[in-house]
C-alpha cells in the first residue's frame, strides 16, 4: 500500500492541509473536536511522518503576496522596505514576494484580493481597509488554508493568523497628552485622520478624545476631519479649519499625509502659531520639527512593521510557529530635541 500522506487526511475530512499540520503538531487555533477527528483519521490510515519532506520543506520556497496601498508613499514605502529586508535576511527557506497595490488604504483592495483569488500563495501581507467590506475574502483565504498577516490595520474578525502595527489609541492618547501640556488656555483642537470606516484611524481618534478628556478639560476636540487618505481634501479640510473664528489651538494629523496640512498653515501664515503635532517621521517634515513648527511627529515605525510581520509569516510557514494574535508597537515620540537620532533610519 502507498503511504498515506498528509494530503489524504486533509480530503478524507474535508478540510485543510494547514489544519490538519496544526493537528499533528499541537498547535493553536484549531478546535479540541477537529484535533480529535484529525488523530482518529491519522490511525485509520496509518500515516507516518516523512522525515525526508520534512527537510525539504526547510529549502522550499514560499511565495508571498504583499498588499499595501501606493499612497500615502512616506508610510507605505518603508513599510515595504521593512518586507524586503525581512526577506533578504531569511535562511533555510526561498522567499518570493510579490507586490501588488491598490489606490489608498480603503480603495481598491477588495477588488484586487478578488481577482487574485486564484492566486498560488503560501501566504498574504496585507494592509486591510474598510474590514466590514474586506473581511468575508480573508475568511475565504483562510478556508483555503492560506495564513493571513494584517500589517498597519486589523480586521479582527476575519481569521487572520495574525496582525502587526502601531498602537493606534495609544497614538491618540500621546497626541492628546502633549496638546495637555503645550496648551494652557481653553479653546478647540482639531483633528484630521483618514477614514473612520478603518479601524486604525477611529482607534487614534478614540485615543485622543477619551485622553483629552481627561487630561484637558479646557480643550474641546471639534468633530474629526476625514481626509481619506487623499492629499487635495486633506488641504481642502485644513482650509476649511483655518476659516473658522476663533481658530482652532491645534491640529493632530494622525495619518502620515500631513504635507497638504503644512501647506495651507504656510499659506495663511498660521505656521508656528497653531501648536501641530504630526504621524510619522521622513524627510520632509525634516525642517518643520527642527523650527520648532511641528511640536512633535509620533512615528508609527513602519520599516519595523513590515519587517517583523514577514519574520512571524515566515516562521509560521517554515517551522509552523504560531505567532501572537495581535502585535502592536509603541510609537516613537519624534521632537526637535530628538530628530538627529530618526533623521537617517527610525529607532
Amino acid at each position: 500500500m502507498t503511504q498515506s500522506s498528509i494530503k489524504d487526511i486533509a480530503q478524507a475530512l474535508g478540510i485543510s492541509i494547514g489544519t490538519v499540520d496544526r493537528a499533528l503538531h499541537g498547535r493553536a487555533r484549531i478546535s479540541s473536536e477537529t484535533r480529535a477527528r484529525v488523530l482518529a483519521k491519522v490511525e485509520q490510515l496509518g500515516y507516518r511522518p516523512n522525515i525526508a519532506a520534512r527537510s525539504l520543506k526547510l529549502n522550499r520556497r514560499f511565495r508571498v503576496g504583499v498588499y499595501f496601498p501606493r499612497h500615502t508613499a512616506s508610510f507605505f514605502d518603508p513599510l515595504r522596505d521593512g518586507v524586503r529586508a525581512a526577506a533578504s535576511e531569511t535562511s533555510g527557506a526561498n522567499v518570493e514576494l510579490v507586490f501588488r497595490t491598490f489606490p489608498r488604504l480603503g480603495e481598491g483592495d477588495v477588488e484586487l484580493l478578488t481577482a487574485d483569488l486564484d492566486q498560488k500563495f503560501d501566504g498574504i501581507l496585507i494592509a486591510p481597509g474598510n474590514p466590514t467590506r474586506i473581511e468575508p475574502l480573508l475568511r475565504k483565504l483562510d478556508r483555503k488554508g492560506v495564513p493571513i498577516v494584517c500589517v498597519a490595520d486589523d480586521c479582527p474578525r476575519s481569521k487572520r493568523l495574525s496582525s502587526v502595527s502601531a498602537d493606534a489609541f495609544t497614538c491618540g492618547a500621546v497626541a492628546a497628552e502633549l496638546f495637555s501640556r503645550a496648551l494652557h488656555t481653553s479653546g478647540h483642537v482639531a483633528a484630521i485622520t483618514g477614514t473612520l470606516a478603518i479601524l486604525d484611524h477611529s482607534e487614534k481618534m478614540r485615543g485622543f478624545a477619551e485622553t483629552l478628556a481627561a487630561l484637558a478639560p479646557s480643550l474641546t476636540m471639534l468633530p474629526p476631519t476625514e481626509s481619506h487618505g487623499k492629499p487635495a481634501e486633506a488641504y481642502r479640510q485644513t482650509k476649511k479649519l483655518l476659516a473658522r473664528n476663533p481658530l482652532p489651538l491645534g491640529i493632530y494629523v494622525s495619518t502620515a499625509n500631513s504635507l497638504p496640512v503644512l501647506r495651507a498653515l504656510s499659506e495663511r501664515g498660521l505656521l508656528g502659531k497653531i501648536s501641530l503635532i504630526t504621524a510619522d517621521i521622513f524627510p520632509e517634515l525634516y525642517p518643520y520639527i527642527q523650527s520648532g513648527q511641528i511640536l512633535a511627529t509620533l512615528n508609527q515605525r513602519p520599516f519595523t512593521q513590515g519587517k517583523a510581520a514577514l519574520e512571524l509569516l515566515l516562521r509560521f510557514l517554515i517551522h509552523g510557529i504560531e505567532p501572537k494574535l495581535v502585535n502592536r508597537f509603541n510609537p516613537h515620540i519624534v521632537m526637535r530635541s530628538n530628530l538627529a537620532l530618526f533623521s537617517k533610519e527610525e529607532a
